[in-house]
């Protein structure tokens, strides 16, 4: 019998939606479109953008999917064309559109919505998406994209090679500002922007662990009253140290995970992967120390196996970040497997991020 074959739409042709999948030094796919048309299991029919020039540029590589210039139009065109909407809608629209869009393709029940982080610009419009989620049967999948990659589920595979955790800590570095109150409603800050990333996997990682106890540090404002710099600890069950360190003074864009246990150690993030483990000391008689440990894991990511390397302090081979993240959608459609990355993880995830900001905001 042939499998199902899933028709899907975007709403969103830009850096997300669409060209990230053109720069080279990326591991692709690197967009949702370039996912969706990688997947075999998946024909892309139509694409939406209020921008004539990316969308005219997104038509040169779907050639035979429809194009909109409104999600109105998208969806009366939809419905008109083809009878009904896409079995699956992609929402890559900027942050500030989140909240209007996601509810217009719910109410147009789609088979699954793909919602791209973070969910709104606050867990109050993300609620408003989870109730009416919930209330047309519409499921949501955020694209939390290091959940569905093969290099931080491997982490978390070997977390338990690791004893007891004693400290996990988390940071990202870049120029943009961390928060900035002229920015709340474009979320153009980092806190928002790739913060949502840093905290999610976290949370990821620890198995969805509340964090509590949050004691805030490393506060730095500038001259313009944007903040630059924060660190913010929590506590969890699993884990006596969780740490957050935000940077908006960096010359540089990093996004790094350390996580040390009794028994050993994982430091990961972009372009490199750690892996320590307790052994008899070559430096000193008497003693253990960390020493590095290369070679092949197996380890199963929602029902399918994964076999990977690791090769000189990195990740061998593709980490299957954003295909990972189609797959599950088809995997979920499917009936074989539920969504990687839900709603009320990204609205967990969301008042995370608000808690970390009223904290901040205390300071001013």
């Amino acid at each position: 019998m042939n499998p199902h074959i899933y028709s899907a739409a975007i709403i969103g042709t830009g850096r997300i939606g669409f060209s990230l999948g053109l720069d080279k030094k990326r591991e692709q796919p690197a967009s949702h479109t370039m996912a969706l048309l990688a997947n075999r299991r998946i024909r892309l029919v139509a694409g939406c953008d209020v921008d004539s020039q990316r969308l005219e540029e997104w038509g040169r590589y779907t050639k035979a999917a429809r194009r909109y210039d409104s999600a109105g139009k998208f969806f009366d065109g939809e419905l008109a064309a083809a009878g009904s909407i896409p079995d699956i809608v992609v929402v890559a629209v900027n942050e500030a559109a989140h909240h209007e869009t996601a509810l217009a393709a719910i109410h147009h029940h789609p088979r699954l919505v793909i919602l791209e982080k973070p969910v709104a610009l606050n867990s109050c419009l993300a609620q408003t998406i989870r109730e009416a989620a919930e209330r047309h049967q519409v499921p949501v999948l955020i694209n939390h994209e290091r959940r569905f990659a093969r290099d931080y589920n491997l982490a978390r595979h070997l977390m338990r090679e690791i004893g007891e955790l004693q400290q996990v800590t988390a940071a990202l570095h870049s120029g943009l500002r961390v928060y900035s109150a002229k920015e709340e409603e474009t979320g153009f800050y980092s806190l928002i922007h790739d913060g949502t990333h840093l905290v999610d996997i976290v949370r990821f990682l620890l198995g969805g662990q509340q964090l509590v106890q949050p004691v805030l540090s490393g506060v730095h404002w500038d001259e313009e009253k944007m903040l630059r710099n924060m660190t913010v600890t929590y506590s969890c069950e699993a884990c006596p140290s969780v740490q957050f360190t935000i940077s908006g003074r960096s010359k540089f864009f990093g996004f790094e995970i350390d996580i040390l246990g009794t028994l050993g150690r994982i430091r990961l993030g972009n372009g490199f992967f750690h892996f320590y483990q307790s052994r008899e000391s070559k430096l000193y008689s008497g003693f253990r120390s960390l020493e590095e440990v290369f070679g092949a894991f197996s380890y199963q990511v929602g029902g399918r196996s994964q076999h990977c390397r690791l090769k000189k302090g990195r990740f061998a081979g593709k980490t299957r970040y954003f295909s990972g993240m189609v797959q599950n959608a088809v995997d979920f459609l499917d009936g074989t497997a539920p969504l990687g990355s839900s709603l009320g993880d990204g609205i967990a995830t969301l008042k995370l991020l608000e808690e970390m900001k009223e904290l901040v905001l205390a300071t001013c």
